[in-house]
C-alpha cells in the first residue's frame, strides 16, 4: 500500500523531457511496460503494443484485446504516417433490428449494453499484429512479457480502478467478480494486490502462438459461446465472424490549421474529420489574440463544435458500407461557408448539418458513445511516433469476460433505431459493418515540416472536442501539451453546452450565457495523453484528471498532479 501511495502521490515535478524515447499513458505500470520495451531496443510501435497489453491488465475497465483500436504510425525516415483500423465489427448475422426486443420495440441504450448482443468482433490484436509487421523491431512474444508479469505476479488496485469497480459492480459477470471482488461482494480495496492467472495464460498463448490463436480454434469457440449463451441479450456470433476479421489500412486524413498540418484517423472514425472541421472553421478568428481566458474564444469554439458535430452526425459511418463525403466536408470553400455562420457576439439560433459536395441523399446518423477508452502517445529515440486510441466502449464493456479479459460493447455505437424521419441512417447496424467512432488519434506537423505533437483522448464523443482544444492550446495559446491537456473543456455537440466543472470555465459561465450560450457546469470525464517536440527534445503530457504519467527511457517519470475525482463518472 505504501508503494501505491507513493506512486500516485500528488507531485509537482517537471514533465519529463528527453532526447530518448518517451511514453505517455493512462497508468504508470503501462508506461513502464512501454519504456521497458524501448530500452530493450524496441520501436515506438513495439512500445505501444506493450503499453496497450499492460493497460489491458491494470485498466480492465477501459480497453484490452477484447476491444478495438485505431493506430497512427509515423515513420521518421519517410516523414509519412500510416493508419490502421482495428475497429470491432458486427457479426454477419446482425441486421438493422439487432437491438430490438421480443416486443418488436427498440431497446434503449442502457438496456442494449449488457450481455452478448453488444459485443463486436474484437479488432485490437489484429491491429497490433498489422502494426508490428509494419513498424516492429522486437519479436512479437517479447512485447507481451510486461503484461504477463503483471497478470501473473499481480498488481495493486489503483484508486481509479477501485472507483470503477464500485460504480459498475452490478454490470460485471461472475468471472470478473471472482477476480476483483471479495466474498462480501465488495470490490477489492485500493492498494490490494490482485492477480489474474487466466489472463496471464491467455496472453502467454497469444504471445507464443500469435493472434490466430485468439481468432480461430478453442479460444474463438470460447468467446462465441460466451456471447451467444449470455443471460442478457444473447448474440448470434459465429467462429467464422472471428476467423474472417481483418484489421485494415485506411487512408490517413490530413488538413491544415494555420501553419500546421494535422493528420488523424478517417472513417469509420468520425474523430479526425470532425477535429479538422472544428479547426478550419475557427481559422478566420484570431484565437491567439483572444487567449485562453477570454469567454469569446470559448464561445467560438462551442459554435464551431456544433457545426462540425452536426455534419459528423449526418454523414459519417463505415466507408465500406456508406458513402462518406470526406472531400466535401473538408473543402475549404464549404468550411468557409460554415464558418460564416459563426458570430463572435451571439449564438446561432439553429444548428443543422450542411450540404457538402458529394453528400449522399437520405442519410442521417446519431449514436451514443460512453467512456470506456484509453489513449497512449509514444516516441522512440529515432523519432518514430505511434499514437493509439483503444477501447472496449463502456466501462467494463459488455460486462462479459473471457479468461479474465473484458469483452467490448462496441455495437451500441451503432444507431439502435435504423430509420429516422422515414429514411435509413448511415450508422445503422449491418452485418460485418464497423460502428462509427469518435476516437481521434492525431499527429501534428509543425511549420518546419517535422512532427510537433501527437495527441489523443478518451471519453466518448468528448474525444473530438478534447483533441481540438489540445491543438488550439498548443498552436494558438502557446501552451505546453501538459497545460493544454489540463485546460477545462467547453463541450458543445449540440445546442446545449457543458462547461467542465472545477476548471477555469466556471467563472466564464455568466459571460457565455450573455453571448447566448445555453450552458451548464458539470463533470465531463476526460482523459488525454500526448508527446511533443520542443526545441529538438521530446517531452509529454498526461491528464491531471487521470492516473496518467509521462515516462522516458532515462528513468525520468512525472506523476501528474490530479485535479480531483469525479465520482461515478470514471473518465475511461
Amino acid at each position: 500500500m505504501k508503494k501505491l501511495i507513493l506512486l500516485f502521490a500528488f507531485l509537482a515535478a517537471p514533465v519529463a523531457a528527453s532526447a530518448q524515447g518517451v511514453v505517455s499513458a493512462a497508468d504508470p505500470r503501462a508506461a513502464a511496460a512501454g519504456t521497458e520495451i524501448l530500452n530493450a531496443g524496441g520501436s515506438a510501435t513495439d512500445a505501444a503494443i506493450a503499453t496497450m497489453l499492460a493497460l489491458n491488465v491494470v485498466e480492465p475497465q477501459s480497453a484490452g484485446i477484447g476491444g478495438g483500436a485505431f493506430f497512427l504510425q509515423y515513420n521518421a525516415k519517410t516523414n509519412k504516417i500510416r493508419t490502421i483500423d482495428g475497429r470491432e465489427a458486427a457479426p454477419m448475422a446482425a441486421d438493422n433490428r439487432w437491438f430490438y426486443g421480443p416486443d418488436g420495440q427498440p431497446l434503449d441504450h442502457r438496456a442494449a449494453v449488457p450481455g452478448g448482443r453488444s459485443v463486436g468482433v474484437p479488432g485490437t490484436l489484429r491491429a497490433m499484429a498489422l502494426a508490428h509487421a509494419r513498424g516492429g523491431r522486437l519479436p512479437w512474444a517479447r512485447l507481451f512479457q510486461p503484461a504477463i508479469r503483471l497478470a501473473r505476479d499481480g498488481f495493486e488496485v489503483s484508486p481509479r480502478l477501485n472507483n470503477a469497480l464500485r460504480s459498475y459492480a452490478p454490470h460485471v459477470d461472475v468471472g470478473t467478480r471472482a477476480i476483483y471482488y471479495g466474498a462480501d461482494g465488495k470490490p477489492i480495496a485500493t492498494g490490494t494486490r490482485v492477480t489474474n492467472p487466466q489472463q496471464a495464460a491467455l496472453l502467454e498463448r497469444v504471445a507464443k502462438l500469435g493472434p490466430d490463436s485468439f481468432y480461430v480454434g478453442p479460444q474463438a469457440e470460447k468467446l462465441v459461446a460466451t456471447v451467444n449463451n449470455a443471460a442478457r441479450n444473447p448474440s448470434k456470433m459465429t467462429t467464422g465472424d472471428l476467423a474472417s476479421y481483418a484489421a485494415k489500412d485506411r487512408p490517413v486524413l490530413c488538413g491544415t490549421y494555420r501553419a500546421y498540418r494535422i493528420c488523424s484517423m478517417g472513417p469509420p472514425s468520425s474523430g479526425g474529420v470532425t477535429v479538422l472541421m472544428i479547426l478550419a472553421q475557427l481559422e478566420r478568428f484570431d484565437m491567439a489574440k483572444l487567449g485562453k481566458d477570454n469567454p469569446v474564444a470559448w464561445h467560438l469554439f462551442a459554435e464551431s463544435s456544433r457545426l462540425a458535430y452536426a455534419d459528423r452526425d449526418m454523414y459519417v459511418g463505415d466507408p465500406d458500407y456508406v458513402q462518406v463525403p470526406l472531400a466535401g466536408l473538408l473543402n475549404r470553400k464549404y468550411l468557409a461557408g460554415r464558418s460564416a455562420l459563426i458570430s463572435p457576439d451571439k449564438s446561432m439560433a439553429v444548428v443543422e448539418a450542411g450540404k457538402p459536395v458529394g453528400a449522399p441523399k437520405r442519410i442521417k446518423a446519431q449514436s451514443m458513445e460512453v467512456h470506456g477508452t484509453t489513449s497512449l502517445s509514444i516516441v522512440d529515440k529515432a523519432g518514430n511516433v505511434t499514437q493509439v486510441t483503444t477501447t472496449i466502449e463502456s466501462p467494463f464493456g459488455s460486462g462479459l469476460s473471457v479468461d479474465g479479459t473484458m469483452l467490448n460493447n462496441e455495437l451500441t455505437d451503432f444507431d439502435i433505431v435504423p430509420e429516422k424521419d422515414g429514411y435509413l441512417v448511415a450508422n445503422r447496424v449491418e452485418g460485418g459493418k464497423r460502428p462509427r467512432s469518435s476516437m481521434a488519434p492525431t499527429i501534428v506537423y509543425g511549420p518546419d515540416g517535422k512532427v510537433r505533437l501527437a495527441i489523443g483522448a478518451a471519453g466518448g464523443s468528448t474525444i473530438i472536442a478534447q483533441v481540438a482544444k489540445g491543438i488550439i492550446g498548443v498552436v494558438d495559446w502557446k501552451l505546453s501539451a501538459q497545460d493544454a491537456i489540463g485546460l477545462g473543456l467547453l463541450y458543445a455537440p449540440g445546442m446545449m453546452a457543458m462547461a467542465e466543472k472545477g476548471t477555469q470555465l466556471d467563472a466564464m459561465v455568466p459571460a457565455l450565457q450573455a453571448l447566448g450560450e445555453k450552458v451548464q457546469s458539470g463533470p465531463l470525464g476526460l482523459k488525454m495523453n500526448a508527446v511533443e517536440r520542443v526545441k529538438g527534445r521530446w517531452t509529454g503530457g498526461a491528464d491531471p484528471r487521470s492516473e496518467g504519467v509521462v515516462m522516458d527511457q532515462q528513468g525520468h517519470t512525472t506523476v501528474i498532479t490530479r485535479v480531483g475525482a469525479q465520482p461515478n463518472r470514471p473518465s475511461e
